[in-house]
This record gives structure tokens, sequence and C-alpha cells, in this order.
């Protein structure tokens, strides 16, 4: 069975997310949704909201939600992941991207990074212009799945 961990801060998780999660799917038999609980990153949610938001908006057996405050390669060889899923957008996530795999690499080669592209349609967006169109009253159901914008309202 080949397992994958798709890790992320996920906050929150938007429509670009999942598309790089379906894609995944198609490429591997179980993917792990991994939301990173980092403690010294302001978050907008907590990480139990996060889980909570993707545990809704995906419906898939063959994915799981879970978080996790180590290492993402240390976890991946914990549950059984030889791939990390990570999703590149335009030129400037390549540069943190690669910085990031190569650090995963030094720490563990056997757990690869595996990159997906986004979709051209869905590459402008991220978590914090999802913010910031949403203060700004901009209607932004297209991009996030309805667990976000029933968190947003709150």
């Amino acid at each position: 069975m080949k397992i994958a961990v798709y890790p992320g801060s996920f906050d929150p998780i938007t429509n670009g997310h999942l598309e790089i999660l379906k894609r995944a799917l198609n490429i591997f038999d179980r993917v792990i949704v991994l939301v990173a609980v980092n403690p010294t990153k302001q978050t907008r949610f907590t990480s139990e909201e996060r889980v909570a938001m993707i545990k809704e908006a995906v419906n898939d057996d063959r994915v799981e939600v879970d978080s996790f405050d180590g290492l993402t390669v240390e976890y991946a060889k914990a549950h059984g992941a030889k791939h990390l899923i990570r999703g590149l957008r335009a030129v400037t996530d390549f540069e943190y991207e690669f910085s990031l795999a190569s650090a995963n690499d030094f720490i563990d080669s056997s757990v690869d990074s595996v990159f997906l592209m986004s979709k051209a349609e869905k590459s402008f967006i991220n978590s914090s212009m999802i913010m910031e169109l949403f203060q700004s009253g901009v209607d932004i159901s297209a991009l996030v799945p309805a667990s976000v914008i029933k968190r947003l309202k709150k």
C-alpha cells in the first residue's frame, strides 16, 4: 500500500489544497492530511478546528486527518508513509519547497517529496488571501469548502 502524508498549516484549508489532495489520491492508496502544529506560528484557527474543517470537507475513506507538532519526516516514517505531498502554485513556492525538501532529505532520505502543481485557475489561492478577501466582504465560497465558511462566519 502506497501511503503519503500531505502536511500543511491549512489555516484554513482551501479548494486549492483539496484539488492537490484529490490528485494525490490518484497516485497513492492512502493520504494522511497532516495539520502542522507550530507553536511559533500565529494561526487563525486552532489545530483542532483545522482538523475538523478538513474532516468536514473530505469524504473519502482513503483520507485520514491528523495533527502533529514534530518533524513531518518522523511522522511519515512512524505511519508507514514514504512520500510527502507538496503543492506548488508559482515560482515563489519553489524556492521554499526546495529548501524544505532538502532539509527533509537530510533528516531521512527514505522519505521523498512529491510536488504537484496547482491548476492555473487555483494558483492564486492561499490561506492569507482567503482571510483578506473574507475580511473585505468578498464572497469566497468558490475558493474554500463550506466547513471554512461556517467557521469564518462564527
